[in-house]
């Protein structure tokens, strides 16, 4: 898809298929989508063959990357969410599912569009600063221009794809500092403390 489509284009595109209803997924599927994304990862550390997109462009996949590391980018915690593997995961999310490849699709095209409307370019083409502009008017806003509404809704869904995607890895997990799924030996019941708060007794 050209990088320069029209906003009416891109709007159309992203308005055949609600985004919200159209990037929502279940447990089982961001399960098979976190398996595929991650034999896909195994195999590209072994042959040094770099991951090969099945539904995204080569331009829509280099947007994902960026857009994907500037809302979970790596800090002294963990690492982003392109080291997580979260590219790959989208990439297998949006495989024969045409209602959520038009959401995608249609979206990625508007992010570009506002970008050649402000910047002359596209989102891989402009800088880091003209990025974080363009995401600080469409992250967590309530009330947008009628101009930035479907690219708001878009973002929203994406950031919540990321989010699923980041923090059900292995990484994300850690990062979440989450110590639940451990064997413990023997139950010694809730603690008398936790019992007394909540009224009740065994």
């Amino acid at each position: 898809m050209s990088s320069r489509i029209s906003r009416r284009a891109a709007l159309g595109i992203l308005s055949a298929a609600p985004v919200a209803a159209a990037m929502s997924w279940t447990p089982a599927e961001a399960q098979q989508a976190h398996e595929h994304a991650e034999k896909s990862l195994a195999t590209t550390a072994k042959t040094g063959v770099a991951f090969k997109p099945r539904f995204f462009t080569a331009h829509e996949y280099a947007t994902v990357n960026i857009l994907v590391d500037l809302i979970i980018p790596k800090d002294e915690r963990s690492g982003s969410a392109t080291e997580a593997g979260v590219p790959p995961f989208m990439d297998f999310m949006m495989i024969d599912d045409p209602n959520r490849q038009t959401a995608m699709r249609g979206g990625l095209a508007l992010i570009d569009h506002v970008c050649n409307e402000r910047f002359e370019k596209t989102f891989t083409a402009c800088t880091d600063a003209q990025r974080r502009s363009l995401l600080d008017d469409i992250a967590f806003t309530h009330d947008p221009p009628d101009a930035l509404s479907h690219a708001v809704a878009f973002f929203n869904s994406f950031r919540d794809l990321t989010a699923s995607g980041f923090w059900t890895t292995k990484m994300g997990i850690a990062d979440l500092q989450y110590t639940g799924n451990v064997f413990v030996d023997e139950w010694q019941g809730c603690p008398q403390p936790a019992l007394d708060k909540l009224g009740v007794k065994y």
